[in-house]
């Protein structure tokens, strides 16, 4: 039987606009090509991503009440989502993401995010009642959701997987509970640590200031085309990353922390659940925008199988 992950985080509409460069300040740049809105969100991205990869889904959210919340409710309703505990907003608008794209498919993203801050431990600890077999959280949504669902988790013995997206310098990791898996990104570890991982050593010596700040079994550290980097507290592992075209990154990092955690919940093995994130991450980048980037448990398995 599936398992059943709770997800709690942000949903936005995307603004994605592509861009051959970000200009500089003064600059205006009158760029070729088109902009779109689309589904966003770091906390709506890993829940449709964990849905699509084969497990049922729970989501907590807000949007607001607006033409924008109605859409994305709809879009979560197609991808099979439980949207029971996913508020309209009365006072916050949905929340909006800048995404700037340049050709070579960096991004740079500013967030909006209006409904989102308005999620409350009551909206958390109603949506524990779906008996979940897993919790994952982002710090997108203002790092106390974050940390009462840790909490939360820990007093009922849930897994818990933390991604690092939405990362500030001032978050202490010590106000978590236990946290089965952290997996920030490059900046975001050096936000949260003050090391930037660009060496294996660097690598190390992050995983280990993370564990020292709280209870966290594995730490995962995504590395963009580098792979990712595994740490249990003992041992530590450099996974190498699929290479492919990169047309846009956004939600790369959110397909990887989804598939990391739907796949170690189905197999209990860290490095072959890295090996398999690394994978649904190169695929998440083929294709533009975030929602629609998001690859099925099908594809994934062709693609590994093409591999």
């Amino acid at each position: 039987m599936a398992k059943r992950v709770l997800v709690i985080g942000s949903a936005n509409i995307d603004f994605i606009v592509r861009t051959p460069y970000v200009p500089e300040r003064g600059e205006t740049l009158v760029a070729e090509g088109g902009y779109s809105l689309m589904p966003g969100g770091k906390g709506a991205n890993t829940a449709v991503a964990v849905s699509r990869l084969g497990a049922q889904v729970v989501f907590c959210s807000r949007v607001g009440d607006d033409a924008y919340g109605e859409r994305l409710k709809k879009i979560y309703a197609e991808n099979g989502i439980d949207l029971r505990f996913v508020r309209t907003d009365k006072v916050g608008q949905t929340g909006l993401a800048v995404i700037l794209v340049e050709n070579d498919g960096s991004n740079r993203i500013i967030v909006y995010p209006g409904a989102n801050m308005r999620i409350s431990e009551g909206d958390v600890e109603s949506a524990f009642t779906c008996c979940p077999d897993a919790v994952m959280a982002q710090l997108e949504s203002g790092e106390d959701v974050a940390v009462y669902a840790s909490q939360l988790a820990a007093d009922e013995a849930i897994p818990f997987i933390l991604d690092g997206g939405g990362a500030r310098s001032d978050f202490r990791l010590n106000k978590l509970a236990k946290v089965d898996i952290f997996s920030p990104n490059e900046i975001e570890t050096a936000l949260i640590t003050g090391i930037r991982p660009d060496t294996l050593d660097d690598c190390l010596r992050a995983s280990m200031a993370i564990c020292s700040q709280t209870d966290v079994r594995y730490v995962v550290l995504k590395l963009g085309a580098r792979g990712c980097y595994v740490y249990d507290g003992k041992y530590c592992d450099l996974i190498a990353p699929f290479v492919v075209q990169a047309v846009d990154t956004t939600a790369a990092g959110d397909a990887f922390t989804a598939a990391l955690a739907t796949e170690f919940l189905r197999t209990g093995d860290i490095t072959a659940s890295a090996r398999y994130a690394n994978a649904v991450g190169a695929l998440t980048v083929t294709t533009a925008g975030a929602i629609h980037s998001l690859p099925t448990r099908e594809t994934v398995r062709r693609f590994l199988e093409q591999i």
